[in-house]
């Protein structure tokens, strides 16, 4: 008899938690994620950082190096020359595709965002880029009833489809923004093509380290979605382009606003920090395309900060989780930061700033960062 009452009490918990998740999927996620970044926080932390305030105090070796020194940008033209080679590194040509455009499907329906009409949403138009090797990426551009006649480029991560970032969408939206978000390549609603290199065989791409075996090393299809998009968007006159990103998301963002500058005022969040800060600390060492050699040898993190900032009315506004789960928390940036903002005066006709969001301990964008964001854009 007790043997059939467990059985019972179990099989009504498993469809309790079957309904939870229908109901309120989001929630579960986020639950899921709250245990996986707590796991996170204290198995890759190094050694060292168990024996004192991790996400408070700055290692000693993170000030042996002379950050002034190796930044190699001392005028305008220093980042055009720089600009120009990471062009020439990512498409093999002098100037980023200008003229791609994404076929557009208007008015589409996904039920996932409903509640956005509820609010301020007037519609949601489906972009899709299509590039080289049957890449696809798939963008919604969302459309407010109330409009600024400004557009806020949203960046997911890679914890999957740009719908996890449903808050900062709506966010924005009721701002009058409109949006036009996005996943990383290979994740949420893109494809995941089979491609064949002759150097290795047919390979299906699920991860973005596969994307270095394509011949033209992949990091340019982390980029084209977002400039595709920006040519199409241009003829909808918008007053100004803006960016945010989380993760992943606001690694594209950084690496996105040193590239074209149509994007005006760039919001990484979680994104980045200079590899010299990455040394003896694997939580943020990142991804295959935050460590490509190739790449940061033409540009290190802190010439590309410096490259999203430079140019008239433009701005970037670098946003760290000081007490983040994931990765890039702590006060480590204090080592480069009035280096940067001095050489940036220098230089002239660039904002860039700090903000250190001390108000969770999540790896995402904060209610208190989005209010950052709309009282840095007023």
């Amino acid at each position: 008899m007790k043997k059939y009452n467990v059985l019972t009490v179990i099989a009504i918990l498993l469809v309790a938690f079957a309904y939870r998740i229908k109901e309120n999927p989001e929630q579960v996620y986020t639950q899921e994620a709250r245990l996986e970044s707590e796991k996170l926080a204290t198995d890759t932390l190094p050694d060292w950082s168990r024996d004192e305030p991790f996400f408070e105090k700055i290692r000693p070796i993170y000030y042996e190096t002379d950050v002034e020194a190796f930044i190699q940008i001392n005028n305008e033209n220093d980042i055009i020359a720089k600009r120009k080679q990471l062009i020439e590194f990512m498409w093999g040509k002098e100037s980023f595709p200008k003229d791609g455009l994404p076929a557009i499907e208007k008015n589409i329906q996904d039920q996932r965002y409903d509640a956005l009409y509820n609010q301020n949403l007037g519609r949601i138009d489906k972009l899709v880029i299509s590039m080289d090797y049957g890449l696809k990426s798939i963008a919604y551009h969302f459309i407010p009833k109330r409009k600024n006649n400004k557009l806020m480029i949203y960046q997911q991560g890679h914890r999957g489809d740009f719908y996890k970032g449903m808050k900062t969408i709506s966010f924005f939206l009721n701002n009058g923004f409109s949006v036009v978000a996005f996943s990383m390549p290979l994740l949420g609603m893109n494809n995941q093509p089979l491609v064949d290199l002759p150097e290795f065989g047919k390979i299906k791409l699920t991860a973005h380290e596969q994307l270095k075996f394509l011949p033209d090393g992949g990091i340019k299809y982390f980029i084209e979605p977002i400039i595709y998009s920006i040519n199409y968007v241009e003829k909808f006159d918008y007053d100004a382009i803006h960016m945010i990103g989380i993760s992943g998301g606001g690694w594209t963002t950084t690496l996105c606003a040193a590239i074209d500058t149509r994007i005006v005022h760039s919001y990484p969040v979680a994104g980045s920090l200079p590899m010299f800060l990455r040394s003896e600390c694997s939580r943020d060492w990142g991804d295959y395309e935050q460590t490509l050699l190739g790449l940061y040898r033409i540009a290190n993190y802190l010439e590309l900060y410096m490259m999203g900032s430079n140019g008239p009315g433009r701005k970037q506004f670098q946003i760290l989780n000081q007490y983040d789960a994931c990765c890039f928390g702590g006060i480590k940036y204090r080592t480069y930061e009035n280096i940067l903002k001095n050489r940036i005066k220098k230089i002239g006709n660039s904002e860039y700033d700090i903000y250190l969001d001390s108000s969770h301990k999540e790896h995402k964008i904060s209610e208190e960062a989005l209010e950052v964001v709309a009282n840095d854009l007023k």
